[in-house]
C-alpha cells in the first residue's frame, strides 16, 4: 500500500484547520495528516491536535518556506498538499492521488478554474490574476494548463525530491508549474469544486504585495529558463533608447555635415554596444541552457 501523507501549511486558521483535518482524515483514513504551522498567533496548532494531526512548527515565514519544510521533512510515496482554510472540498481527492499511484502523472493539480472559482471568489483582482498568469505559462511553455496558482495538489515522491525551491511565499505555486514543465515532469488536472474562504477567516494573500512576488518569480523563470527572450527583450528596449538618441544626431550631420551633440552619440554608441552584449550574451545561455542535462 502506498503511503500517503497529507500536508497543511497553515498561518492563523484556527477556524477552519480542525475541520480539513477531519474531512481529509474520513476519505484517506490510512493517510497521515500533517499541519505545518508557520508562526500561528491563535490556535491553530491546538485545533489541528484536537483533530488528530501532527503538527509541525515551521520558524521561516512565508509559504513557500513552509512548502520547502514540507518536502524536506516528510517521507511518502505520495503527498497531498492542501491549504487549511477550507475551500478545497476532499470530494475529488482519490481522483487526484490515483493518477501518481499508476504513474501517469508526477503532479496532479486541482483545477478551481474549471469549476466554482469565479463565482465563489470575492476578492478583487484574483480573477484577473489568475486569468493573466494561466496565459502567461501557457504561452511560455506551450502548454494548456488551467489553474497555473491552485493550492491544492498532488506530487509523486520523485517530484517531491527533486524540486530545489526557491520562493519564500505565495508564488510557490507558480514555481511547482513551472518546474514541473521545465523538467517534463507529466501534470494532470482534476477540476475540484472550490467555495469561498469564511468572512469571519479573510485571506492572507495580500494581492499588490504577493502578485508582485509572483512577476518576479516569472521573470526568473524566463531569466533561467529561456534566457534568450529574457535577454534580447532588455536587449530590444536599450537598443530602442539608442535609435531614439541617435536619430537627431545623425539627421543634424547628414544636413550640416557636422555633430554638435558629441556627448548624445557617444552615449547612444555604448547603449547599441550594450544591446549587443546582451543579445550575444542570451544566445550563448540559451545554447549553454539547452545543452546541460535536466534534472529528473
Amino acid at each position: 500500500m502506498s503511503r500517503i501523507a497529507v500536508m497543511i501549511p497553515c498561518y492563523n486558521e484556527e477556524k477552519s484547520v480542525g475541520q480539513v483535518v477531519r474531512d481529509f482524515s474520513k476519505k484517506l483514513p490510512n493517510a497521515e495528516i500533517y499541519v505545518f504551522d508557520n508562526n500561528s498567533t491563535d490556535k491553530t496548532s491546538e485545533k489541528a491536535r484536537e483533530s488528530g494531526a501532527t503538527v509541525i512548527n515551521v520558524a521561516s515565514k512565508g509559504k513557500g518556506n513552509v512548502v520547502r519544510a514540507m518536502f524536506r521533512k516528510i517521507e511518502a510515496d505520495v503527498y497531498v498538499m492542501v491549504d487549511g482554510d477550507d475551500t478545497y472540498p476532499p470530494d475529488k481527492i482519490e481522483d487526484m492521488i490515483r493518477p501518481v499511484i499508476d504513474g501517469e502523472a508526477d503532479m496532479v493539480v486541482g483545477d478551481r478554474l474549471s469549476s466554482t472559482y469565479f463565482a465563489e471568489n470575492k476578492r478583487r483582482f484574483h480573477n484577473g490574476g489568475n486569468i493573466m498568469m494561466r496565459k502567461f505559462i501557457n504561452s511560455l511553455f506551450k502548454s494548456n494548463l488551467h489553474d497555473i496558482l491552485s493550492g491544492y495538489r498532488v506530487f509523486s515522491h520523485d517530484f517531491v525530491k527533486s524540486i530545489d525551491l526557491k520562493s519564500s511565499a505565495f508564488e510557490v505555486e507558480t514555481e511547482l508549474t513551472a518546474f514541473a514543465l521545465i523538467h517534463n515532469f507529466p501534470i494532470k488536472e482534476i477540476v475540484v469544486p472550490y467555495k469561498d474562504r469564511d468572512p469571519d477567516n479573510p485571506s492572507k494573500l495580500n494581492t499588490i504585495k504577493d502578485g508582485t512576488k509572483i512577476i518576479k518569480t516569472y521573470l526568473r523563470i524566463i531569466r533561467d529558463y529561456k534566457p534568450s527572450l529574457f535577454f534580447s527583450a532588455i536587449a530590444g528596449i536599450i537598443a530602442l533608447s539608442a535609435i531614439i538618441l541617435l536619430v537627431p544626431v545623425f539627421n543634424a550631420y547628414f544636413q550640416t555635415g557636422f555633430v554638435d551633440r558629441f556627448p548624445t552619440l557617444i552615449f547612444g554608441c555604448f547603449l547599441l554596444i550594450a544591446a549587443l552584449l546582451l543579445f550575444c550574451s542570451g544566445i550563448i545561455l540559451q545554447v549553454i541552457n539547452n545543452i546541460l542535462p535536466r534534472k529528473r
